[in-house]
């Protein structure tokens, strides 16, 4: 059995992953995907105490984790497409000009 530890340890380098891809990263596409790497990385935390306690609950909080992640790339694709039409690339700093 692997200690939970290791599934912890897993989680907090894939989330430090998504936190520096979302920290430095101008790109809306990579914005999405480190995003998505901080919602797999609460799966990960979500199903190890799950399997450790010997319940279903996490798993289930991990399938309602999955949807919302589906829903957010599907607003998100939405998103990046505006941008690319409205300044011909996906630079989230080119956005800015939007405002007033």
């Amino acid at each position: 059995m692997v200690p939970p530890q290791y599934y912890l340890l897993l989680s907090a380098a894939v989330f430090c992953i998504g936190i520096f891809g979302l920290l430095t990263r101008r790109n809306a596409l990579l914005f999405l995907m480190s995003v998505e790497l901080m919602l797999n990385a609460a799966n990960i935390n979500l199903v190890a105490f799950s399997y450790y306690w010997g319940n279903v609950t996490g798993q289930t909080f991990t399938l309602f984790t999955l949807a919302l992640a589906a829903a957010e790339v599907a607003v998100g694709i939405g998103i990046i497409l505006v941008l690319y039409r409205n300044f011909d690339g996906v630079d989230v700093t080119n956005a800015t000009t939007m405002r007033w």
